[in-house]
C-alpha cells in the first residue's frame, strides 16, 4: 500500500474544488443555453448529455459540445497531476501517488458535469468526459472503457448499453492495472457507480425492451 505523505493530502482540496468547476462546464448546456437560446434539458430525455444534444440540435455544435466536455476532462486531471508534482513537491518517480491524484481529480471532474452548481444541479451522465478521463488516467483502461463502448454501441445501436458497460468496466480495468492501490480502486469503484446510478432509467428501459435506439439523423421537430 501507499504511503501518503501529509503534503500531499493538502493537494486534494485544491484539486477537487478545481476539478468540480471545470466540470460544472457542460459543454451541452452552455451551447444549447447561450448559443442556442433553448436549453437541452428541456427536451428528448431532458439530459445535459452529447446524445439527447445531438438527437434534439444536430449540426456543427455538436462538435463544440464534444471538444467542451473532453477538454474539461483533460484539464482537471492534467492539474491534479500538476498539483501532485510541484505544489506540495511530490517526486514524479512516485508514481502511485500521481495515479491517485488523477482518479481523485477524474472523480471530481465527473461530479461537476452531472451535478453543476450553476445549472441547477442538472447535467450530464458522464460517459463523454469519464472516457476522456480514462485515457488521462491509463491507455490500457481506455481501451476496456472504450472498446466495449464501441462495440456495443455499434452492434446493438443502443449507446446507453455501452454506457452501462463502461461504468462497469472502469473499476474492474483499474483494479487490474492498479491491485495493490485499494484507494484508486476504491474511488474507481465509486466512479463508476456513479456512471451507473445516472444510467438507472436507461437500465430499466434496456430490461424492459423500451430504450431509444440512435440514430445518426436528428429527430425532426
Amino acid at each position: 500500500m501507499t504511503t501518503i505523505p501529509g503534503p500531499f493530502l493538502c493537494t486534494l482540496p485544491v484539486t477537487a474544488v478545481v476539478s468540480y468547476f471545470l466540470g460544472c462546464f457542460n459543454g451541452a448546456v452552455i451551447v444549447s443555453k447561450y448559443i442556442l437560446r433553448d436549453d437541452i434539458r428541456n427536451h428528448g430525455s431532458g439530459n445535459a448529455g452529447l446524445t439527447n444534444f445531438y438527437r434534439t440540435f444536430g449540426g456543427p455544435l455538436t462538435a463544440a459540445v464534444i471538444l467542451c466536455d473532453v477538454l474539461k476532462a483533460v484539464l482537471a486531471v492534467f492539474f491534479g497531476v500538476l498539483a501532485a508534482k510541484y505544489f506540495m513537491d511530490v517526486e514524479m518517480d512516485d508514481a502511485a501517488l500521481i495515479v491517485l491524484s488523477k482518479y481523485w481529480a477524474a472523480l471530481f471532474c465527473l461530479l461537476g458535469h452531472m451535478f453543476p452548481c450553476m445549472f441547477h444541479f442538472k447535467g450530464g451522465k458522464g460517459i463523454l468526459s469519464g472516457g476522456a478521463v480514462a485515457f488521462m488516467i491509463d491507455w490500457r483502461i481506455a481501451l476496456v472503457v472504450w472498446g466495449g463502448f464501441l462495440v456495443l454501441a455499434v452492434l446493438t445501436k443502443y449507446v446507453s448499453l455501452g454506457s452501462v458497460w463502461a461504468g462497469a468496466s472502469f473499476p474492474f480495468a483499474s483494479w487490474f492495472c492498479y491491485p495493490d492501490q485499494p484507494l484508486v480502486i476504491a474511488l474507481a469503484f465509486l466512479t463508476g457507480a456513479l456512471v451507473l446510478w445516472q444510467h438507472r432509467a436507461n437500465i430499466h428501459r434496456l430490461l424492459t425492451g423500451t430504450e431509444n435506439k440512435f440514430s445518426l439523423h436528428k429527430k425532426k421537430g
